[in-house]
């Protein structure tokens, strides 16, 4: 699958995969302040954004088009940052097909199975008439009364636009993500990974807990834990200053 991306600087290629109901656009910040030192690729992994959609989600397909993406683009390998589902992908990228992989970040996700907790998001999600609504902020009323968090609200209506003068749409493919929902949580346990690796975790967040770094160890061996105060799950933009530090001191 072609995959949807933009790229900013010059350098070293630095490829950057957003997490579940995400798409680039949510990492332009972040990867334009990388691009003063890499060739930073931001993408829309299938079924989100302007990417493809398709009826197969899984992580072994997610990573064979991570695997086409770097052919288009002439890469032997590239330094892979991952988020949260992004770095399932990045991880099993890594695992498969490890001589692509220079070096791997991992924000704020292990390689463990975790039970999905989204059923009620996509009950939202669903709930919003998208023929009736005419403004984007309508969209809301119906929302929040599944999604109470403001910050997850905002979030996912950014992936809400026209596609027409009269009807709205998700970037994300909703059906599919619905289907394949539990495929979503599987464990990534393929083969370890030998190359340098960085996992970086919010303080706040309980995505990598500390009883699960042994197991993390067995499969990246040469993986070390970074740990940002004061952020949760989406510590990119909560703590964006500490976290793009982490990532330039592992890459440096």
């Amino acid at each position: 699958m072609k995959l949807n991306y933009k790229t900013f600087g010059d350098g070293k290629p630095l490829i950057i995969l957003h997490g579940l109901m995400g798409m680039l656009d949510n990492w332009q910040a972040p990867g334009k302040e990388l691009a003063e030192h890499f060739k930073v690729y931001i993408v829309d992994l299938r079924n989100h954004g302007h990417s493809p959609h398709s009826d197969e989600h899984s992580y072994d397909v997610m990573a064979n088009d991570a695997v086409e993406l770097l052919d288009d683009l002439g890469l032997n390998n590239a330094y892979i940052l991952g988020h949260s589902m992004g770095g399932k992908v990045a991880m099993k990228l890594a695992q498969d097909h490890p001589e692509r992989v220079e070096k791997l970040i991992v924000a704020d996700i292990g390689p463990r199975f975790y039970k999905v907790h989204h059923q009620t998001i996509i009950d939202g999600l669903k709930a919003v008439p998208l023929d009736n609504i005419e403004k984007r902020t309508d969209a809301e009323r119906y929302i929040k009364e599944y999604i109470p968090e403001a910050g997850i609200r905002q979030f996912l209506m950014k992936s809400l636009y026209h596609k027409d003068r009269h009807h709205f749409g998700w970037r994300f493919n909703l059906d599919a993500i619905h289907r394949n929902l539990d495929r979503i949580g599987e464990a990534v346990d393929g083969m370890d990974f030998q190359g340098p690796t960085v996992f970086v975790r919010g303080a706040n967040s309980n995505y990598i807990l500390d009883e699960d770094w042994p197991d993390i160890k067995l499969l990246f061996p040469h993986a070390y834990l970074v740990t940002i105060e004061g952020a949760g799950h989406w510590l990119h933009a909560e703590k964006p200053e500490e976290f793009i530090e982490a990532v330039l001191e592992f890459l440096r």
